[in-house]
């Protein structure tokens, strides 16, 4: 005979049932997180033992088609390879932190972040480390541009991209050690010469059309190329920095993915985001320079612009801003506003706000115009004039390669001829060429930067990277 429950077991079987489903709804995140963490360190566990056996292979290869040496010399050079590899191993099992690094200067100023010259603390070595508040990119949804610029810098071994070394965390910030560049950038070379001849110009937008096309040929779009990310190296030549705004359309590069994974470790169900989530205009434009009588003024309030949360949109293609679709010819017009300036002085469609260059940019047409105190060769008004008009006309990187204005260029040795301008160092760490006055009063290590160790965050996994190399100044 079946008995009706009292009511205190019915209080008690409630009570258990609302335990049971709180304990659910955090049992759900937490086994979101651990089968992330178990997949991801698996995979990385994978490609390493791959990417060994492929330098094992690729240097055997290497030392069986090399007839002229001794076998007792190639077993010796397998044997100092044996020696990297289990350094290497040694060093991705250490954990880096900001302790192993001490500040030399601080050399730039972001609005996420800085840029510091350091040394580290065991070998000495010198570095530019960049660092990116954690905070700020969740706030500023900008997940996807932070691993897009890790992933390139990882990804590329090119000689026109800036090498990057380590990349590490902490529970406030995100560090990306990379090589120095003791050249400052182009913008500061700009602000200084004013102008360049056309010989300069073709010698620095030359090396600029090889650098874009080692992006491209990566799978990656910059989005961001100016002069202020364009660094110059001890013998004068350039290498592409910043991959804030870079994509390489890979899911970790798209912010609806990073929508999905916060939901998932919150408990809670993505609607889908917003679509125009991965813009590059993230935020509202709200900056306006000041009063601007001149083209002096502009670029006096240039340097602000750098170091603001809004930048400067005078290099930006205009599909871009009307989020209708584009791929890596938007690079191609961001170069012909470079050149643009060097030849002229100053970007085609500056203005005195940010509103009015977006205004200008997105109606080109009517805004582009050269002044008639500046005479331009034939040649490269037309190259500016293919650059800077409407994707479907714009010119292919071949296509600028064959242009009369790059008349006698040798694409091959380009980088191995005299930069028109070499920088005077007294030291290695020179920074004379960045504008370090501008930069005062700013403390030893990042503001509230733990150093207790490394935290995995869990939209932030996979940051932590370390540069193989055969060289042992790599590590």
């Amino acid at each position: 005979m079946n008995r009706k429950p009292s009511m205190f077991e019915m209080m008690k079987l409630a009570s258990n049932t609302e335990f049971r489903t709180a304990a659910n709804k955090d049992v759900v995140p937490k086994a979101t997180a651990a089968k992330l963490k178990l997949e991801h360190y698996y995979k990385v566990a994978v490609e390493s033992a791959i990417e060994r056996n492929k330098r094992r292979v690729e240097l055997e290869n290497k030392l069986a088609a090399d007839v002229l040496t001794p076998d007792d010399r190639k077993l010796r050079q397998l044997q100092a390879y044996g020696k990297k590899e289990s350094t290497f191993l040694r060093l991705k099992r250490t954990k880096l932190g900001l302790d192993d690094f001490r500040t030399v200067k601080v050399i730039g100023k972001g609005a996420f972040g800085e840029v510091r010259l350091v040394q580290k603390t065991d070998t000495g070595k010198i570095y530019a480390m960049k660092t990116l508040m954690k905070s700020e990119m969740l706030k500023r949804d900008q997940l996807a541009h932070v691993r897009a610029e890790r992933d390139v810098l990882a990804e590329s071994n090119s000689a026109w991209v800036v090498q990057l070394f380590y990349s590490f965390q902490d529970p406030q910030y995100l560090y990306l050690i990379m090589e120095f560049l003791p050249g400052g950038d182009l913008m500061t070379m700009l602000i200084k010469y004013d102008t360049f001849s056309e010989d300069v110009t073709r010698f620095y937008i030359g090396e600029c059309v090889l650098a874009i096309e080692a992006v491209h040929k990566m799978g990656f779009i910059h989005r961001d190329i100016k002069p202020d990310n364009i660094l110059i190296d001890k013998d004068g030549h350039i290498k592409l920095s910043d991959f804030g705004l870079s994509t390489g359309f890979h899911k970790q590069h798209d912010s609806s993915y990073y929508q999905r994974l916060l939901d998932n470790a919150n408990g809670t169900v993505s609607t889908g985001g917003n679509p125009t989530r991965n813009s590059v205009m993230v935020n509202a434009i709200h900056l306006t320079m000041t009063s601007k009588d001149t083209i002096a003024t502009w670029k006096a309030n240039r340097r602000k612009l750098a170091y603001s949360t809004v930048g400067t949109p005078d290099y930006i293609a205009p599909e871009i801003f009307l989020l209708q679709g584009y791929g890596n010819e938007c690079d191609w017009w961001s170069l012909g506003a470079i050149m643009f300036e060097c030849l002229v002085g100053y970007p085609p469609f500056c203005s005195e706000s940010t509103h009015d260059t977006y205004k200008k940019i997105i109606d080109w047409q009517t805004h582009l115009l050269f002044p008639d105190d500046v005479h331009l060769s034939r040649e490269s008004e037309d190259l500016i004039r293919r650059l800077l008009t409407s994707q479907d006309k714009r010119l292919s990187v071949d296509q600028i390669k064959k242009h009369p204005f790059f008349y006698g260029v040798d694409w091959v040795t380009i980088r191995d001829i005299d930069a028109p301008f070499v920088p005077n160092l007294r030291s290695m760490t020179d920074t004379s060429y960045f504008p370090t006055d501008e930069l005062q009063n700013v403390p030893d290590q990042p503001v509230g930067a733990d150093t207790s160790g490394a935290h995995k965050d869990l939209a932030f996994l996979g940051y932590t990277f370390k540069r193989f190399s055969l060289n042992s100044s790599a590590f």
